[in-house]
């Protein structure tokens, strides 16, 4: 019923690699209007005409947008869009997927978070829906709270239809990145900054 939506996300979204299982069906529940994963998650995923909040300038003056300073950022951030797969707002600001080249295949897509300040933050869990349980688990006060926190949004989840993989929050997947994304961006602005003649 909606595998040509689902192929568009794919192509706007992941640059048309496969749909995740767990991502699929809470964009379907979304589409069809069921909040549930939303609420538990804190996770709206983006509309087709919804552009990526690194591509986004809208909110710039146009003297922001022609100061070759403002330039150079925009271009690296767009240079990084195309390994920052974001698909959802939620958290600190937007959540995707960290897809670097240079990054292991063999091993699950690094969730990823960009808050408002255009900051990166590595998140725990081996899928998108557990890297969002972990990350509401954590704001509990205590270890023991976030333990049982994650073990009731788990049990939850499951009971809609989308179990995590079985680990405990303090045993969930932790990737070890090869490409820092903050240095990246650093890199990429700097580039920039040079083909501009900006000290």
């Amino acid at each position: 019923m909606f595998e040509e939506r689902l192929a568009a996300f794919s192509r706007e979204r992941l640059d048309g690699h496969p749909i995740p299982d767990d991502l699929r069906t809470m964009l379907v529940a979304q589409w069809e209007n069921r909040t549930e994963f939303r609420s538990l998650l804190d996770l709206r995923f983006f509309a087709s005409d919804q552009l990526h909040p690194l591509l986004d300038t809208s909110y710039l003056s146009e003297a922001e947008r022609a100061d070759p300073e403002m330039q150079a950022i925009n271009a690296g951030a767009a240079e990084m869009a195309k390994y920052v797969k974001l698909v959802a707002e939620g958290g600190k600001g937007w959540i995707g997927y960290w897809l670097h080249p240079d990054e292991p295949t063999d091993r699950p897509w690094p969730v990823i978070e960009l808050d408002t300040e255009f900051s990166y933050w590595s998140m725990a869990g081996s899928t998108l829906a557990e890297a969002c349980a972990a990350d509401r688990a954590h704001y509990e006060d205590e270890p023991d709270e976030a333990r049982s926190a994650f073990s009731q949004l788990s049990a939850r989840l499951a009971e809609l239809g989308l179990p995590l993989s079985g680990e405990d929050y303090d045993d969930l997947y932790d990737p070890e990145g090869i490409v820092d994304p903050e240095e990246l961006m650093e890199e990429l602005i700097d580039a920039e900054r040079a083909k501009r003649g900006i000290a």
